[in-house]
Order: C-alpha cells, then sequence, then structure tokens
C-alpha cells in the first residue's frame, strides 16, 4: 500500500508555472520521505504502453508513484494509456499529474476528479492585484513581514516575471532582517529597468517635470531602453482614467473590480486629484505619440519621451 501522506491520485491544475512546480515537488518531497519510488514521464517523448510498463510491479516490490507535466501538450496515446491505468488503480501507484489549461486532456481530469484526486489550483498571477497577494504569501509563509510600500515598490521593479518576483522575495526574506520596507526593497532593486520607469512615471503624473527628465536621462545613461519607460507611463495614465472613473468605493472592493491592488488604488486616487479629463485626454496622446516614435516611427526616441514627459505635466498643471 502508498504510504497514507502520499495520495494516490494528484491533479495539479493551471497555467502558474512556478505554483505547478512547487506543488509537485510538495507531493513527491512526501512521497521520497515513505521511500517510494518517482518515476517521471515527459510527454514530449512518450511511446505508447511506456506507462503501464513503468506501473508493472517490480521485482523487489516497493510504491511507486508516476509523475506526468504538462498533460495539456501530451499525445493521445498517452492520454489513452492514462485513463487505462486509472481504470484498474493499483494500491501500491500514485499518480501525479499537471495539466496547463485547455481542453486537450479534459478526460483524464475528469476520470482523476471522479476518482477522488487530491486537487491542486494553480491560477495565473497576471495583475498586480495577484502578485500582491503572491508576495504576501511568500513573505507570511517564511513569517516574515513587508510593508505595503515594500510590496509596491518590488512589484514595480520586478513584478513583469513572477519567477523573478519569487526570487526577489527569497532574496529578501534571506538577506535581510526585521520588516522589509520599500527603502530594503530599493537597496537591492531600485536600479532595475521596471523600477527606473516608475520613478520616471511618478515624476511625470505628479507634474516634477525636472526631475523625471533627470531620471530619464540618467536612465539612458545607464543603458536603459526608452520603450518600457513609455510603456510605464502609459500604464499609469491608464490607471488614472479607470480609478478616476470608476468612483465611490473602498480600495479593496475597486482593486478587484480593476484588478489592480489596493495601493495602486490609493496612488490613483491621490494622483487623480490633480488632473482634469481634457488634460488626461491629452497625456495619453502624448504617450501614444512617443509609444510610436520610440518602437521605431520617430528619428530619435529619447527626445520622443522628453517630449512626452513635458507635454504631460502642462496637461496636469493645465487641469
Amino acid at each position: 500500500m502508498t504510504d497514507p501522506a502520499v495520495p494516490p491520485f494528484v491533479l495539479v491544475t493551471g497555467p502558474e508555472g512556478i505554483l505547478v512546480e512547487r506543488a509537485v515537488a510538495g507531493v513527491l518531497a512526501a512521497a521520497q520521505e515513505s521511500d517510494v519510488e518517482v518515476i517521471r514521464i515527459d510527454p514530449a517523448t512518450y511511446e505508447s504502453g511506456a506507462l503501464q510498463m513503468h506501473a508493472s510491479p517490480s521485482l523487489f516490490g516497493g510504491a511507486k508513484t508516476i509523475v506526468v507535466r504538462d498533460l495539456h501538450e501530451s499525445s493521445d496515446e498517452l492520454q489513452l494509456d492514462l485513463l487505462s491505468l486509472l481504470a484498474t488503480p493499483d494500491p501500491d501507484l500514485g499518480l501525479v499529474v499537471a495539466h496547463g489549461g485547455g481542453m486537450k486532456g479534459k478526460k483524464v481530469l475528469d476520470t482523476m476528479r471522479k476518482a477522488g484526486a487530491r486537487v491542486i489550483e494553480c491560477p495565473a498571477i497576471k495583475t498586480d492585484r495577484d502578485k500582491t497577494d503572491f508576495v504576501l504569501k511568500e513573505f507570511a509563509a517564511a513569517r516574515r513581514k513587508i510593508t505595503s510600500e515594500g510590496v509596491r515598490a518590488l512589484i514595480e521593479a520586478v513584478g513583469k516575471d513572477v519567477r523573478e518576483l519569487a526570487a526577489a522575495c527569497a532574496q529578501l526574506i534571506s538577506d535581510t532582517e526585521g520588516a522589509v520596507d520599500d527603502a530594503v526593497v530599493d537597496t537591492y532593486h531600485g536600479g532595475k529597468v521596471e523600477a527606473t520607469g516608475f520613478r520616471v512615471a511618478d515624476a511625470t503624473v505628479a507634474g516634477q517635470s525636472g526631475e523625471a527628465l533627470r531620471l530619464l536621462r540618467h536612465a539612458i545613461a545607464t543603458g536603459v531602453d526608452p520603450v518600457p519607460i513609455v510603456a510605464v507611463l502609459a500604464s499609469q495614465l491608464r490607471q488614472l482614467i479607470k480609478v478616476g472613473a470608476a468612483g465611490r468605493g473602498s480600495s479593496a472592493q475597486l482593486a478587484k473590480s480593476l484588478g489592480m491592488a489596493p495601493w495602486q488604488i490609493d496612488k490613483a486616487r491621490r494622483a487623480v486629484t490633480h488632473w482634469s479629463a481634457d488634460g488626461l485626454a491629452e497625456a495619453v496622446q502624448a504617450v501614444a505619440a512617443a509609444d510610436f516614435e520610440v518602437k521605431g516611427g520617430g528619428r530619435d526616441p529619447v527626445y520622443a519621451v522628453e517630449r512626452a514627459i513635458l507635454t504631460i505635466a502642462r496637461a496636469r498643471a493645465g487641469h
């Protein structure tokens, strides 16, 4: 019999790779502690009948756990062999299946659920609200505290990629003591491209054109491409428009409906009071023109961003 610490069937569903890897690793850690043989199946190179061969009892006996990753990309042969295996379950055989989403392989998923599989959900981490929740959970799991300003700074610095965000959390947890705030984050990650773009955008949206231009020129001098800076500018203006049009409600309520983090709602609310509808429209047009020019439509990308910064600052001042 398989060890009760290792469920006979485990279904890991969802597209977020780092969560999938952690879920599978957690199951396998329990299996290995119980001296269960682990067999990994690669869907890309699978040949019909291989699953049954691996599942057959060995001469020396003992429990086995078979791991199948990326079922959503698997061949029909692997899916049929899995269904065959599930139809006649072996008490000494565990099965861990990871499925990234979509309809392919759905019959295997449904069969595993009906068989009482333990299901671990790994939803996509896309919005800044999702990333905020992820960071808070990373620190809570390590019994560490990070301030809301620290979360904001970390997401602004490295939030584009979830794996990089997880690595940044791990580094801060390992290398620091006490509560992590935005100053601590800036010490470790303040030089990242994303962090630079957010600083330029913050100064621009606040009407501080001189500071924004200084930050921009420093960024360009250190090798930062103008394209991501314009992208952050556009993103911040979109957030102002969304929050300005959303009306009243708590930060938490609006964050959920707008796909933003509560700290982003608060930040946008503070900023949007200094803007008129016409000013925002003018700013959006300026960013759209800069976006076209930095992506090859103009001769001087840096000048295009500088002009956008000055136009946006004037648009704010004219509210």
